[in-house]
């Protein structure tokens, strides 16, 4: 499966939790709709809190990756802000 285009990339690696979570909330405001924000997050608790985010918004979590200690998200941005 090949990757959409990724329209900001955000790098919250080494920050701990929420500021993962925080940073993505922040990122996704600044992209239109259809667009596709890339985070990547080395806190355990962001592969818990920011999919959960994701399901109570407009937001759609299109790929989730895991390394071991790093995870890897790509979100498109819903149509209307959440």
């Amino acid at each position: 499966m090949t990757d959409p285009l990724i329209d900001l990339h955000i790098d919250a690696s080494e920050l701990q939790c929420p500021m993962p979570l925080l940073k993505t909330r922040q990122a996704l405001r600044h992209l239109n709709a259809g667009q596709v924000l890339e985070v990547v997050a080395t806190d355990a608790s962001s592969a818990q809190d920011i999919p959960a985010y994701l399901r109570q918004s407009c937001h759609q979590l299109v790929r989730c990756d895991e390394q071991p200690g790093r995870w890897r998200f790509l979100i498109r941005r819903g149509e209307r802000e959440s």
